[in-house]
């Protein structure tokens, strides 16, 4: 039981339906699906649009999509890839040939081909109730007539009108006078709802060949990209359903999507972390704090060294998750000292930073559980908007790299390494919790970091969402405001540089289904807008 005392909210409890985004309009467009007929998925890629629309810096239709669903009474998980190729015409050959030595956040060779939409239209035919354009009535609608920007919302705007300044559409349709949009200004995309009502009308195609795919191939030339409409094209086909990846531990079953997203990388630090004992201490205790960041340090470094495209590259998912090599991981890791330099793994570099990304989930009354992630990658993507289509693109392509050799160099068609990772949880052969953390690279420490402080230290739903984080980012230890002067100190004695950060670390939602008690708990993170819902 939370103190009530101090501030904070509780969990959310229903017990038909429930939904948990990172804004409340979003939420409660989730909430009115389920009412309407429709079920978990139905309502997940609607709150999708809906945020597409209104938290217009973190997710779009003109970005990438990830979903974990598991239908209820199935005993199984159905993962979706919707993550877009590079255009045919990508080679490291041509990027060099325009003067880039390494990926430029704001540059139209970032920009691979969007696969949401791709992803939305597959997972409705396989798994929906509802038509595309029931799903996608309540985004149209407010997209036409306006929505007031929130808190959270506006901070991010404003940190990047720069990026949005230097691309002629997006200063004219996304700046006002020149300045990001404020906390209660009213902010309409006309241009936007006629795409959603297109693809509503006429799926999937609409988006990917014709006018909307033109626009955005001419908004991408303009911008010195090589994308032609036969990419565009190619991309209506882009999703697909994958093999789940998953670990046992705590005697359930965590589920992730595979490469080219990091998922496994949580697989990993669950692996490493469940051989220790519980520290004394707490969730804030220093050698909890301790170890779960030298455990991320490892993961990180083994992702930067292999994770890429596993059509193209082969990622050896199974030695990285094993119990033999997380074994060896966790000897290195002691609980008087950080390591000091971490032993070698592929070619490890710096990260990129942070980037932006909306997360939901959604449980419906006959149990389909979904976790739903969609994403621009860093705030409004590249930052090149398609005027008449109202399409913002993504700069998920910025997670290339353009050495030769390494596994994750930019090619033709190649998905690049990803980080928006879905997560589901699942004991006894039935979903028991979808869950995730926004925040870029910082993914698989915040759900590791949020999976243990409610299953390990037991913390509730909303607690667990809202403790302190700490990220190991560029040989710093970024560090929320949260985390107590004593506790820096002794990370600082046993070697981490720790420095605090001005925004926090990405945000959460996870529904907690109630099995025994036929209850759902939901939580939504405080750092971001949202509100969990249900009936």
């Amino acid at each position: 039981m939370r103190d009530f005392h101090a501030p904070g909210r509780s969990p959310v409890l229903a017990s038909h339906g429930m939904a948990a985004t990172s804004m409340p309009a979003a939420t409660l467009t989730a909430i009115d699906i389920l009412r309407q007929g429709g079920n978990a998925l139905d309502a997940a890629i609607a709150a999708c649009a809906v945020l597409a629309v209104i938290e217009p810096q973190s997710t779009g239709i003109g970005g990438d999509n990830f979903c974990l669903y598991a239908p209820a009474g199935t005993g199984k998980v159905v993962a979706m890839n919707g993550s877009g190729r590079a255009p045919a015409g990508a080679t490291p050959e041509k990027l060099r040939a325009d003067g880039l030595t390494a990926m430029v956040n704001t540059s139209a060779h970032s920009v691979t081909v969007p696969g949401a939409v791709s992803a939305w239209e597959k997972l409705n035919k396989a798994h929906g109730k509802l038509s595309l354009a029931q799903i996608l009535a309540p985004a149209i609608k407010i997209a036409e007539e306006g929505h007031p920007v929130h808190g959270r919302v506006a901070s991010d705007w404003e940190s990047a009108a720069p990026k949005l300044a230097k691309n002629a559409a997006a200063a004219k349709h996304f700046l006002k006078d020149g300045k990001a949009f404020a906390v209660g200004d009213k902010f309409a995309q006309p241009a936007l709802a006629k795409t959603l009502r297109a693809i509503g009308e006429r799926g999937a195609k609409a988006f990917y060949e014709g006018e909307i795919a033109a626009d955005m191939v001419a908004a991408l030339q303009a911008a010195g990209g090589t994308h032609t409409e036969a990419d565009f094209a190619a991309g209506l086909d882009v999703a697909e359903f994958v093999t789940p990846i998953q670990t046992r531990w705590k005697g359930m079953d965590v589920y992730q999507c595979p490469p080219n997203g990091s998922g496994l990388l949580v697989l990993q630090m669950l692996g490493v972390l469940g051989q220790c004992e519980t520290p004394e201490g707490g969730p804030l205790g220093v050698t909890r704090l301790h170890r779960h960041v030298e455990a991320a340090r490892l993961a990180y470094r083994d992702r930067d060294g292999f994770l890429a495209d596993p059509s193209q590259v082969e990622v050896p998912v199974g030695k990285l998750t094993s119990d033999d090599y997380t074994k060896q991981l966790r000897a290195l890791i002691r609980d008087d000292v950080a390591m000091r330099e971490l032993p070698p793994a592929g070619m490890a570099e710096m990260l990129p930073k942070h980037k932006d990304t909306v997360y939901l989930c959604v449980v419906d009354a006959e149990g389909n559980a979904c976790s739903f992630i969609n994403s621009l990658f860093e705030s409004f993507g590249s930052g090149i908007l398609a005027e008449k289509s109202g399409v913002m693109l993504h700069n998920r392509g910025f997670g290339f790299r353009l050495q030769e050799g390494h596994p994750n160099c930019i090619a033709p068609n190649k998905r690049p390494m990803h980080t928006i990772i879905p997560g589901m949880v699942m004991k006894d052969g039935r979903a028991i919790m979808p869950f995730g953390v926004m925040g870029g690279h910082f993914q698989p420490m915040g759900q590791t970091l949020f999976l243990t402080n409610h299953f390990e230290f037991g913390l509730d739903l909303q607690e667990s969402l809202d403790l302190p984080r700490l990220f190991p980012y560029a040989g710093k230890l970024q560090v929320e405001r949260g985390i107590p002067a004593s506790v820096l100190d002794q990370l600082s004695r046993l070697g981490h540089n720790c420095e605090l950060i001005d925004k926090p670390h990405g945000g959460g939602q996870a529904i907690f289904i109630d099995h025994a008690r036929g209850v759902l708990v939901g939580a939504s993170d405080p750092r971001k807008d949202g509100c969990a819902l249900g009936y």
